[in-house]
């Protein structure tokens, strides 16, 4: 406990700071993932404190971050479009899979994951980060001009036929299910056919219009007519804050540009009365557990988004190391990866039974908290605390921020979350790989799909599918140099090595000597297949030499099956030298050994397979 306060003033400095510039973000991120300002905050307040009790990281500040966020929309999304639009009722199952990918983090923490996360491409986080930047951007795009979709007559009317239809079909499923609907009485479904009225087809309109609105692709759809409704009032609020956000960072950076700007444009556009969109209302009092999470659970309306829950808990991870290291390198310090993922996994459960978003390690909130002196966990703790107190305190007024500020913060966030470094180097990465007449480079592609993919698709399967890739071209690069080293080639051009200058020089045209560099495996058997082929015509002897190549896996097991086999055919004989463990274990496996490869034929090393051959060969060329 004496260590845990014992720089108190320090971290009570950096702690509150943390939590001021972790306001605005959180209110921000709230207000873009859907649920409203509330979430944001929760989640904020709840991760902070606990991520920083039971996290490893001592300086670090957890909350909503872009990236979380960004993914939390799709979930959000979703699964508001399965419950007809209503984030009421989705909300129990939307908080499921937020406890879940919290779950998953405290499970992937205790098996010890922590250490590899390092290892994810950096093509793929910079595609993905820059891909975060661009969807928060142009989603933005439309609250800062003042338009919103559901508000929009023109937007909304096309949909009204497909609301009217979804209604019907919906009573008909409703009918089915409940054994009503049956050839001999429709009257209970005639008679609740007659209750769609024009107000029930409108709400379902709006809801139908608002989803195909929603996102990179349905933001730039509903743009033309955004731009022919902008609000004025709302793109000036909007425009203000993203001025004062870049212009006071070039006054000082000792005091949040993000804050400031938020504070200054509210205050005067309360201050003068202006007809602004406000926030959604935020919750009085303190947060209260939502127990439907476990009261109305349903793995049916979750089992969708188990894949996603998971790549919440591993973006969160990957979030949360990487500021992590950041720390470390500031504080001269070193975190603990695993027990970092432990706290950062009980705090994103714990938001999530609270209402919360979840989050990750903040860079730039661990970044303000150590230069403001902050040192232990008590000041992530400390953050949280305070955005507790603004909470209880300040709720109501908090509600009378203009949304349009909001917007105006997130766009700067879009603009600074994106990776400008690994975008500069697009043009300087070495092109190692041809496609048709192209030559471009490997990272750059797996980059760029993740972009794409991530903006217009699927931010969750764009990370897949980028693994995917650059596990392939990692493994081909690895094969391609692999093969290099092994070249197939013929005595007289592949360099001998030392201890074969007193290989018989008469016996050069029999006996072809193959030496094997590296394991054998999916990479290089192509290579390894046309042995056969290029061994000389004179040649009834081939010593394949595998001293170099200490292991071999199913596809180089066959592949040397196949050139034995070929080898067999054309009546050649094959002679092993060094034979190493492991590929042994494998041939005998399959009885490469004894069937191709008798044991007399298996030599401990050069020199004796050499005296083999000055005994059994002889020079007929």
């Amino acid at each position: 406990m004496k260590n845990f306060f014992s720089n108190f003033k320090g971290d009570l400095l950096g702690g509150i700071t943390a939590g001021i510039v972790a306001l605005p973000l959180a209110l921000a991120f709230g207000v873009s993932s859907g649920l409203g300002p509330s979430a944001g905050l929760y989640g904020a307040i709840f991760i902070s404190f606990f991520a920083a009790l039971f996290g490893g990281t001592n300086t670090q500040i957890s909350g909503p971050t872009a990236p979380m966020t960004a993914v939390s929309m799709v979930v959000i999304a979703g699964i508001v479009a399965i419950f007809d639009g209503s984030v009421e009722k989705a909300l129990p199952a939307i908080l499921t899979v937020f406890l879940l990918a919290g779950l998953m983090q405290i499970g992937l923490g205790f098996i010890g994951i922590g250490k590899y996360i390092r290892y994810i491409p950096y093509p793929v986080v910079s595609g993905f980060m820059t891909a975060i930047g661009l969807i928060i951007l142009i989603t933005q795009i439309l609250p800062a001009l003042g338009y919103y979709p559901k508000e929009d007559e023109s937007w909304v009317e096309p949909f009204k036929p497909q609301a009217e239809e979804l209604i019907l079909e919906n009573i008909l499923r409703e009918e089915a299910g409940e054994g009503i609907l049956v050839l001999e009485d429709f009257k209970e479904t005639i008679a609740r056919s007659n209750e769609v009225t024009e107000e029930t087809v409108l709400e379902e309109a709006k809801t139908l219009a608002a989803k195909n609105a929603s996102g990179v692709i349905g933001s730039l759809k509903v743009l033309p007519n955004a731009l022919q409704n902008i609000n004025w009032l709302e793109l000036g609020l909007a425009l203000a804050t993203i001025i004062i956000i870049f212009g006071f960072k070039r006054i000082t950076t000792a005091v949040p540009s993000t804050l400031v700007a938020l504070l200054v444009v509210s205050g005067i556009a309360y201050g003068l009365g202006l007809d602004y969109r406000t926030i959604e209302k935020i919750p009085e009092g303190f947060p209260m557990p939502n127990l439907q999470i476990f009261t109305e659970f349903k793995i049916g309306a979750i089992s969708p988004y188990i894949f996603t829950a998971l790549t919440l808990a591993l973006l969160g991870a990957i979030d949360s190391l990487l500021t992590s290291v950041v720390a470390d390198n500031m504080t001269k310090t070193k975190h603990k990866p695993n027990k970092e993922l432990v706290g950062q996994g009980i705090g994103n459960t714990i938001a999530a039974i609270f209402g919360g978003l979840p989050g990750a390690g903040a860079t730039i909130r661990t970044v303000v908290n150590i230069n403001s002196g902050g040192k232990t966990k008590l000041s992530g703790m400390i953050a949280g605390v305070l955005l507790l107190v603004i909470l209880l305190a300040m709720g109501p007024i908090a509600s009378q921020i203009p949304a349009a500020v909001l917007a105006g913060i997130l766009i700067t966030v879009g603009i600074s979350v994106m990776d400008y470094k690994g975008l500069k180097a697009i043009p300087n990465l070495p092109k190692d790989i041809k496609i048709g007449p192209l030559k471009l480079s490997s990272e750059v592609v797996v980059m760029l799909v993740v972009l794409v993919l991530s903006t217009v698709w699927n931010l969750v399967y764009a990370v897949g599918i980028g693994l995917i890739i650059a596990s392939l071209m990692f493994m081909k690069k690895i094969g391609d140099l692999t093969g290099e080293r092994s070249d197939v080639k013929s005595l007289d051009k592949e360099k001998a090595w030392a201890d074969e200058a007193n290989f018989p020089k008469n016996l050069k045209e029999e006996v072809f000597i193959k030496h094997i560099k590296g394991p054998l495996f999916f990479g290089t058997t192509s290579d390894f297949q046309i042995l056969a082929d290029q061994i000389p015509k004179t040649a009834s002897y081939a010593i394949i030499r595998l001293d170099r190549m200490q292991y071999m896996d199913q596809s180089g097991l066959y592949a040397m099956e196949d050139v034995l086999q070929e080898l067999n055919k054309n009546n050649i004989t094959v002679l092993f030298t060094d034979l190493q463990r492991q590929p042994r274990y494998m041939m005998e496996r399959i009885d490469i050994i004894p069937d191709f490869i008798p044991e007399e034929h298996i030599f401990e090393n050069f020199d004796r397979c050499t005296d083999w051959i000055k005994n059994h060969v002889k020079d007929t060329h």
